[in-house]
């Protein structure tokens, strides 16, 4: 069986008005792509949690995906009037033929090392270093794999610091991924919490799948006690609101990170940390900034 793959190319205004159309007129899944990606022209969206993206790109792609009969024609054109477009816009259509999409979608994801001694390993891979920490994590529906510049900037930091025992709580857990590797690098009692259910069945999975001790729940769940270590990798506007929470979290000497703070960001961050914790900036990665310090 072979499909077709419909592209559209669309500006800031008709790109959300196509994709849905090509959702009502029977596309199997439609998508929007920066037009402009890696070119010098490519430009990053960024949106935080529970608030819509400012914008989309202004040269963007819309796809969808179809079965090998359908009318691409008058799909785009009835696509074209839905997004009150005058003609039909540019496109080209691709047959995709049958594949392992299980195959294909694991090659997209090797090993990641993030140190000398810590690797993050897909189910389906064989570890490249055996004697390593290694954490078995596969790309799921929460968020962090390890591959991300502020996930990898936070296990960076975790594994240049825990020394043995130390109490961690991870706020915005996600995948787990954080929790986990401060117990393999030797902390004691670890607990991630997050807003999400999923985040936090996911999580408890990981967990057993790494064959660690590790409480995850949600934020109204969690024991109300002060920790040594709080990381916090979600975005910059919660890290802001979320500030007197997470420092009444870390004992007086305790430390926390933060992580998910586009380096722009990272200053003002750091003047509402700077009520509660002697913090600086502890590392950068391809425009994230991640902040540490220790509590007064």
């Amino acid at each position: 069986m072979s499909w077709l793959s419909l592209k559209i190319e669309a500006n800031e205004q008709s790109a959300g008005l196509l994709s849905d159309a090509l959702l009502d007129l029977g596309a199997l899944s439609a998508g929007i792509e920066d037009a402009d990606a890696e070119t010098e022209r490519e430009r990053p969206i960024f949106g935080e949690p529970g608030e819509p993206v400012d914008s989309l790109w202004q040269h963007s792609i819309v796809s969808g995906l179809f079965s090998e009969d359908a009318d691409i024609p008058a799909i785009l054109a009835e696509a074209a009037t839905a997004a009150g477009l005058a003609e039909a816009p540019r496109y080209r259509v691709d047959k995709v033929e049958e594949q392992d999409w299980v195959r294909l979608t694991q090659s997209q994801f090797d090993p990641i090392r993030i140190s000398q001694r810590l690797w993050i390993i897909p189910t389906w891979h064989t570890a490249p270093d055996p004697d390593a920490i290694n954490l078995i994590l596969d790309p799921g529906l929460a968020f962090g794999t390890g591959s991300h510049p502020t996930t990898h900037l936070c296990l960076q930091w975790l594994e240049r610091n825990i020394r043995g025992g130390e109490s961690v709580l991870d706020y915005g857990c996600g995948s787990g991924i954080l929790a986990i590797t401060a117990r393999k690098l030797g902390a004691g009692r670890v607990q991630g919490v997050d807003i999400d259910p999923q985040a936090v069945a996911a999580s408890r999975q990981n967990a057993e799948q790494n064959q660690v001790e590790a409480e995850f729940g949600l934020p109204d769940t969690a024991p109300k006690i002060q920790v040594d270590i709080v990381v916090a990798n979600i975005l910059a506007n919660p890290l802001k609101v979320l500030a007197p929470a997470l420092a009444q979290a870390v004992r007086p000497g305790g430390r926390i990170v933060l992580s998910g703070i586009l380096a722009p960001q990272a200053e003002e961050t750091l003047a509402i940390y700077r009520q509660w914790f002697e913090v600086e900036a502890a590392g950068e990665l391809d425009g994230w900034v991640c902040l540490a310090g220790t509590k007064r």
